[in-house]
């Protein structure tokens, strides 16, 4: 295939993809695989794995298997596909026989180019295993094929067979995140170790980093949805339960969410994530398995009710938000209670060690005072020195201060409770409290009843979250979640040790984000009715609202605005058949978005004319109006212009206008007014400025 050109590439990604050129290292990975030589790639979620194996699939003789670890996924891929006017189908076990025997035909007739089709399922095409209908076999999500992987699966396990019987076909493995021992797993499983290896950068800058405590953490993930109206999340969450519990919660603060766990039906959990894909719900809460090889590009947040088991699986996670490069977050609740169950999940698993270092990890990671980022690309061998600015860390620095005496209080109030008490009785002995609890067991009589009163309950709680992060105490889960000393504690109690603590974060409503949400609405009403009319198309096709353009396809023609076939074929993730399938409507609503905005404007400054002939002065009709006396003065001379009876001369003297046409002359063609108003030494106001323009314009 080496005879293929860069122009022939360029050609096909623009006419079925909409790009006018590759990102990071797709071009050389499918060069790479046109040339039929074992791949693996590793890039983040968003950088474009997928074209890297559908590309090249337009340009081989047969098809190209793309193995895919669940089937409710390839609905997802494969209407993507069609939307871009490329012929393609899945093959799984939940299919009739006679949709079997048409993926046959497809395949017989040459017409299918791209078949996804899930591990499982793979002995069921032994007839077509072969090098008469295969020419490439692509390994999505290869990271579940590794026994040291962050999301192992037995069923990847059996891959190996395909190059053993298909030695000739190239074999493409592709995952978002692999460590370097993961990288050897997957190599040496799929029997491909001497495969040319790309890596891109694991940076993906448009996606802000924040952990959090887990106080109040559903108050916060609510206010933190009702900050970002209209914009579609994904909240992880450690157990089935707490999918449906946190689901129920969201309900009845008026959010529109869903659940989705393994424990559902198959039936249940197509039905949430079809919703969630066609935007019908914005948030959906799942378990980790929700969201593997979906291509939702407009997905805005991710949120982890719970702490990952690794940094691999949080990486992995987060990456579902921002695939359109558009600025996206990721908020993460730390508790420690989540360390303990995590470690108790680990307990029974293979590879313990390496999973219990693994957790340590991304528990150092949500403890972390250095950059976030940072940890991250190091962590997977991207070593960088700047921070980047896009983290909670970056944006707040902690502050540290010597918390040595509320350590004390905290241990020795633990100490004379004898390890008895949770937490919350803890504080309120702490505080002082008088409650029944309290009084009933005589804890208003030990040495350290009161001590902190001065401390709110909130930040106590604060502090012993990070005396049990360092080790200095711990809860019992087994006697009631009482909190019971360690062997560091001495250290502090007896032997003068110092403790440094971080002072509470407050978070404050979100001022800044509604305020940009507010301006949004206001000043960006194209893009609204943009993603009106996209969702109204998908609901006619049924289809994914983002395959007919993606977020970021819709603000660049916001801001375009094309109107010729020629302009909205310049947009990036328009290509030929989206033209001729979407081009006239959404050009038509662009249209109709101008010529309203054209009314509105006329319609704007007639008022200030009506108001004028009343007469009213500039300063009244601003007030009146509740605009800047430089709007009325732009008002008027735009009426002036369109000879309305106006007289702009009463609003400057000649002197000031004589100074304006010597002005003019020196700077020629010039239009723009601060020019003038640096000429004029910063003397003569913009307003009059313009009106000696205009009383010139019109003369001209």
């Amino acid at each position: 295939m080496s005879e293929i050109k860069e122009k022939e590439l360029l050609l096909k990604l623009k006419a079925n993809f909409g790009y006018d050129s590759f990102r990071l290292k797709q071009q050389k990975i499918i060069e790479n695989i046109l040339a039929k030589r074992d791949t693996l790639v590793i890039m983040p979620t968003g950088g474009g794995k997928s074209i890297c194996y559908q590309l090249p699939a337009l340009f081989f003789k047969g098809i190209t298997i793309v193995i895919s670890p669940l089937i409710a996924l390839m609905k997802d891929q494969v209407d993507s596909l069609r939307a871009n006017g490329i012929s393609s189908a899945y093959f799984n076990s939940s299919q009739l026989p006679q949709e079997h025997e048409q993926v046959f035909d497809g395949i017989a007739k040459g017409v299918i180019k791209l078949l996804y089709v899930a591990p499982e399922s793979l002995p069921l095409l032994q007839n077509i295993l072969n090098q008469t209908y295969v020419s490439c076999i692509a390994i999505d999500e290869a990271h579940c094929i590794s026994s040291w992987g962050h999301d192992f699966r037995p069923s990847y396990k059996q891959l190996g067979f395909l190059k053993k019987s298909l030695p000739d076909i190239p074999i493409v493995a592709l995952t978002a995140t692999a460590d370097r021992a993961t990288q050897e797993d997957i190599l040496n499983q799929l029997a491909i170790p001497h495969a040319t290896r790309f890596i891109s950068s694991f940076n993906r800058e448009n996606i802000t980093l924040e952990v959090r405590s887990a106080n109040d953490r559903v108050k916060q993930i609510i206010n933190f949805i009702k900050d970002r109206s209209n914009q579609c999340g994904i909240i992880y969450c450690l157990s089935r339960k707490t999918t449906e519990q946190l689901t129920e919660k969201l309900k009845s603060s008026n959010i529109v969410a869903i659940a989705y766990h393994a424990g559902l039906s198959f039936e249940k959990r197509a039905e949430a994530q079809e919703a969630f894909i066609k935007d019908d719900v914005e948030v959906v809460c799942a378990t980790i398995a929700f969201g593997m090889g979906i291509d939702k590009s407009n997905v805005r947040w991710v949120i982890h009710y719970n702490m990952p088991k690794n940094i691999e699986g949080y990486y992995q996670e987060i990456g579902r938000s921002g695939r359109d490069g558009l600025p996206s977050e990721a908020l993460l609740f730390h508790s420690y209670a989540d360390v303990i169950q995590l470690r108790k999940f680990i307990e029974n698993t293979g590879n313990k060690e390496v999973q219990e270092a693994k957790l340590e990890r991304m528990k150092q990671f949500a403890e972390a005072t250095d950059c976030r980022r940072k940890i991250l690309l190091n962590y997977f061998g991207e070593l960088v020195e700047e921070n980047c600015n896009n983290c909670d860390v970056c944006k707040n620095p902690p502050k540290f201060f010597d918390g040595t005496l509320i350590a004390q209080k905290a241990l020795s109030a633990i100490y004379r409770l004898k390890g008895k008490e949770a937490m919350g009785i803890v504080i309120d002995v702490l505080r002082g409290a008088q409650n029944a609890t309290v009084i009933d067991k005589n804890y208003q009589l030990l040495k350290t009843y009161g001590v902190g009163k001065e401390i709110s309950w909130r930040d106590w709680q604060h502090y012993l979250i990070q005396l049990m992060n360092q080790g200095y105490c711990q809860i019992a889960f087994h006697l009631n979640n009482a909190l019971h000393l360690t062997e560091f504690s001495k250290k502090v109690l007896f032997e003068g040790e110092k403790i440094k603590l971080t002072s509470p974060v407050v978070i404050k409503k979100e001022e800044n984000v509604v305020k940009r949400i507010k301006k949004e609405r206001s000043d960006n009403t194209l893009f609204e009715r943009l993603r009106q009319l996209r969702y109204q198309i998908s609901k006619e096709e049924d289809i994914a609202a983002y395959l007919v353009f993606s977020d970021a396809t819709l603000r660049e023609i916001e801001k375009v605005r094309p109107i010729t076939d020629n302009e909205f074929l310049s947009i990036s993730g328009v290509g030929e058949r989206k033209l001729e399938v979407y081009g006239g409507e959404f050009m038509e609503e662009i249209k109709n978005f101008l010529n309203e905005k054209k009314k509105k404007r006329k319609d704007t400054t007639l008022e200030t004319y009506k108001l004028y002939t009343e007469g009213l002065t500039v300063e009244e009709i601003a007030m009146k109006r509740n605009l800047k006396s430089t709007t009325i003065f732009s008002h008027l001379s735009k009426l002036y212009l369109e000879g309305k009876d106006i007289n702009l001369n009463k609003f400057i003297t000649p002197d000031v206008l004589k100074e304006i046409v010597n002005a003019k002359k020196v700077l020629k063609g010039e239009v723009a007014l601060k020019p003038y108003f640096e000429f004029l030494g910063e003397k003569i106001p913009y307003e009059q400025i313009r009106i000696g323009l205009t009383i010139l314009q019109k003369k001209s």
